[in-house]
């Protein structure tokens, strides 16, 4: 491992700590990043995910997409998990916690806000960031790319009665530009960058170095963007940490919860390691773009809904890296 990934955690602490800092002292440098927006897509934190994305996108192989065929549980497994049991197990936590356990301190109407937020957290699998927490678990690329490409082609149909049926409400409106954009961004332009890339390489050892050479970047987007996005959220933190700490208790709970769920299954499944890692990391993350600007358009800017929504870009960053080291630590008690 070289010196990023190996101090990785470290780098990412000081890039959070960076990051709220930055957004409290320096509120015209945050709006003008924020301002950066399209479709609800932040463009500075675009262009850094793409940075990411592309490295692994490289290593696509498109004469291998086929064997992907061959392995069909991981791919099942991943599926299952996203859409059978994520949605409704976040709208229960969401429940208990808010109705329940912390029902002394939320009023019912802020209660409601943070439950819609969460169930949209909950519906929105992640595109993006995934294809970052698959090659630090040196995941199988074209593996990887058929699962989040097939999960997003169920996200078009599924998401919007699901969150109907959760949240009680009959007139969702999905912003597709988000969806597509997203979409375009995150798995087409750097797909197509890959292979173009692939070709001009030629052979499988210039591929292997070239990626060697350009995957610190990949970790230096990833420090960035941690910088950005709590940078973005950076007063927040500060004026309502209670209220964060609150809505992050069943988020931390979902998310360990499911990866817990999908990674044992794989195991159980016998899923080779560099598939089963990026199953289990894909349910895990969840596509933040789509629930915030879902959350917005339904309940406003300054809803409790859209605060639910941010918490969960807040936590995602450091639980998953949590995640990606158990899944490298335990590599070893997979077949392959």
């Amino acid at each position: 491992m070289g010196v990023f990934e190996r101090y990785l955690s470290v780098w990412i602490a000081g890039a959070i700590i960076l990051g709220i800092v930055i957004g409290n002292v320096a509120p015209p440098l945050v709006n003008a990043i924020a301002a950066a927006e399209f479709a609800s897509v932040n463009l500075v934190v675009a262009v850094l995910i793409w940075a990411m994305v592309y490295p692994m996108m490289v290593g696509v192989d498109p004469a291998s997409l086929g064997q992907v065929a061959r392995q069909p549980r991981g791919l099942l497994i991943t599926l299952a998990v996203n859409w059978l049991v994520k949605p409704f197990t976040m709208a229960a936590l969401a429940v208990l916690f808010f109705e329940v356990v912390f029902a002394r301190w939320i009023a019912p109407e802020d209660a409601q806000q943070y439950i819609a937020g969460l169930i949209l957290l909950g519906a929105a699998p992640c595109t993006a960031m995934v294809f970052v927490w698959s090659q630090l678990t040196r995941g199988d690329e074209n593996y990887t790319l058929v699962q989040v490409t097939v999960n997003d082609l169920i996200m078009v149909i599924a998401f919007a009665p699901i969150v109907a049926v959760l949240l009680g409400v009959t007139d969702i409106a999905v912003p597709w530009e988000t969806l597509i954009l997203s979409v375009v961004l995150f798995i087409a332009l750097p797909l197509v960058a890959g292979l173009i890339t692939r070709r001009r390489l030629g052979t499988p050892d210039a591929i292997t170095a070239f990626q060697a050479r350009i995957k610190p970047f990949s970790i230096i987007g990833l420090i960035a963007t941690v910088v950005i996005l709590f940078g973005l959220q950076g007063q927040v933190i500060v004026d309502k940490p209670a209220v964060i700490v609150l809505i992050a208790v069943p988020i931390l709970l979902q998310s360990y919860g499911i990866f817990a769920l999908a990674y044992a299954a794989a195991f159980a499944f016998k899923v080779p390691h560099r598939i089963a890692a990026p199953c289990a990391l894909i349910g895990t993350s969840n596509f933040f773009e789509l629930a915030v600007a879902v959350a917005i358009s339904l309940f406003g800017l300054n809803s409790g809904a859209a605060l639910a929504t941010v918490v969960g870009v807040l936590v995602e960053v450091p639980v998953m890296l949590s995640l990606v080291a158990f899944a490298n630590r335990t590599r070893a008690r997979f077949t392959g």
